[in-house]
This record gives structure tokens, C-alpha cells and sequence, in this order.
């Protein structure tokens, strides 16, 4: 399977947890790119670190990589690749997918390493 292009995105992200019964602020609901997740026991939401969310718990200073896409549902192996080549440079990552495409958030301390990792083994970074 040839390597996919990958696409710094510039803003930095920050991951909060919720309540499962909190709502989700209209400031995200308004921003350009964000990421919910709802289970019975908590609400998981991505987005922008300039975006105030009162939230129960957050971790900051993720930046993302966007798999330029759509990809379509027969590929296999995408993210065990990627995620395999960061495990191997030791590089912590928080991955989400939508309907066209995947998304690796990488702590901004370990953006270059996560980069230059990648472009080593033959991805393309945008």
C-alpha cells in the first residue's frame, strides 16, 4: 500500500472531558473544526485551544495531522502504519476518524519528531 499524504493542520487543540449530561458549548458548535465523542459515562470533546470549555478535566498543546482524504472504507492499515512508525519514535498520539478521513493529534513537544519520523518512512507532509 503506498504511504498517504499527510496535512499539518495550524491551530493547536485541546482535549476536554465532561459530564456525559453537560452540553456542548455553542462556541464549539460555531468553530470551524472540532471532535465529540458521548458515551453513558463521560463527553469528549476536541477543539481549538482558544475555545473556552468549562470542562471536569484537559489536556492542551495537541497539534493534528490530517490524512488528506477521502479514504474509502476498503483501505486497510492506515492509522496501524502511522500509529506504528510514531510507537517506534516513541511519540504519544490521540487519533480521530470521520467519514472522509483520519486525524493523528500529536503533543506540540513532539510535533517534529512525530514529522520527521513520518517523512522518514515515506509519508508525504504537507
Amino acid at each position: 500500500m503506498s504511504k498517504q499524504t499527510l496535512q499539518l493542520l495550524k491551530q493547536e487543540f485541546t482535549i476536554h472531558s465532561l459530564d456525559c449530561d453537560d452540553a456542548v458549548p455553542q462556541a464549539v458548535l460555531n468553530s470551524k473544526i472540532f471532535f465529540i465523542a458521548k458515551t453513558e459515562d463521560e463527553l469528549s470533546i476536541v477543539c481549538a485551544s482558544d475555545i473556552a470549555v468549562s470542562s471536569l478535566a484537559a489536556e492542551s498543546h495537541w497539534r493534528a495531522l490530517e490524512v488528506v482524504g477521502p479514504l474509502g472504507f476498503s483501505l486497510t492499515g492506515i492509522m496501524a502504519n502511522i500509529s506504528g512508525v510514531l510507537a517506534k519514535s516513541n511519540v504519544s498520539i490521540f487519533t480521530l476518524s470521520t467519514y472522509d478521513t483520519d486525524y493523528i493529534l500529536v503533543k506540540e513537544s513532539q510535533i517534529q519528531q512525530a514529522m520527521q519520523a513520518l517523512k522518514k518512512d515515506g509519508y508525504l507532509l504537507l
